[in-house]
């Protein structure tokens, strides 16, 4: 097993939104993408792997136009998320075709993880900062807990919002640093200069501060937690299989450990600018963005 954790990219889904492969979608200078950014501030953070969850049907793609870039800095496995791998003993329910959620995603890349490991969106531009601070809580140090340690990097709501439309965003309720809980809230968009809104899952709506913690699903895990994936998924199954649009989230998994007591999910705060391009119309600032960074000196150009 590595010192150095590994990297789960969540790369299977297509952007409904946003009408195609945003993954693959150039956003540097040099037409690099987003998820080049986030495999290159993740190496110079110390990751020692870097897992692709993808689909099958485009991997061909994948490889050639992302993991052969780094394959030379950075050991590069794929993981492939179908809706038919199951634990023992379930089947798929008929007319269901689509995979069942970011827990599943994680799960399908069990088979190339040993050690600590680290969970983003292949989507979304988290900055150096945020890779830096995972993989300083990943590596190993003494421990003397009662607890599983997990972890969230965290950002304001602020900036983590689209001019171009509504978001969705897990609020997170913290103490002492810890995470408390998650409350997934929808719609939320800017209502006026002091004013943000949104709606809770009842449908009620709801004004949250600028300031308040949210999570851009970037997470980190010991390897442990592939066992409560699997305890929690199989659960899952139980109750919500036959319904064909259930997922099972990792939000979830860890909200459910935190109130049961299992574990402690630390929040770190990042300075890091996150960018993200859930509207056609939210890639020229992500663009924008990009390049100033590289204009600071930020990121070589070409990155690779």
């Amino acid at each position: 097993m590595s010192d150095f954790p590994a990297l789960v990219v969540l790369a299977a889904g297509m952007g409904s939104r946003y009408g195609g492969l945003k993954q693959m979608d150039p956003m540097g200078p040099h037409g690099e993408t987003v998820l080049d950014y986030s495999v290159f501030d993740a190496i110079r953070a110390g990751f020692s792997k870097i897992i692709f969850v993808i689909r099958e049907d485009f991997a061909e793609e994948f490889q050639k136009n992302v993991g052969d870039k780094f394959s030379d800095l950075v050991e590069i496995a794929y993981a492939f998320q179908s809706p038919t791998d199951l634990p023992e003993g379930y089947h798929l329910p008929p007319g269901r075709d689509k995979p069942w959620g970011t827990a599943h995603a994680v799960r399908a890349a069990r088979h190339e993880l040993n050690r600590p490991f680290s969970v983003i969106n292949a989507d979304d531009f988290y900055g150096s900062d945020a890779y830096r601070q995972a993989a300083s809580f990943l590596t190993p140090t003494p421990a003397n807990h009662n607890r599983a340690q997990y972890a969230l990097v965290g950002y304001h709501l602020v900036r983590t919002l689209s001019d171009h439309g509504a978001v969705n965003r897990g609020i997170c309720q913290t103490a002492n640093g810890l995470l408390q809980g998650v409350q997934e809230v929808v719609d939320i968009s800017r209502k006026s200069e002091k004013e943000i809104e949104g709606r809770a899952l009842d449908g009620s709506a709801c004004l949250i501060e600028e300031d308040v913690i949210v999570s851009m699903n970037l997470w980190c895990f010991p390897l442990s937690f592939l066992h409560e994936i699997e305890t929690h998924f199989t659960r899952f199954l139980d109750e919500m299989g036959p319904e064909l649009k259930s997922e099972c989230y990792i939000p979830t998994i860890v909200d459910d450990l935190i109130k049961a007591g299992t574990v402690n999910c630390h929040v770190l705060e990042t300075n890091s600018s996150w960018f993200g391009v859930t509207y056609p119309d939210d890639k020229p600032h992500v663009v924008e963005s990009i390049q100033a960074l590289v204009d600071a000196g930020y990121y070589p150009s070409p990155l690779v």
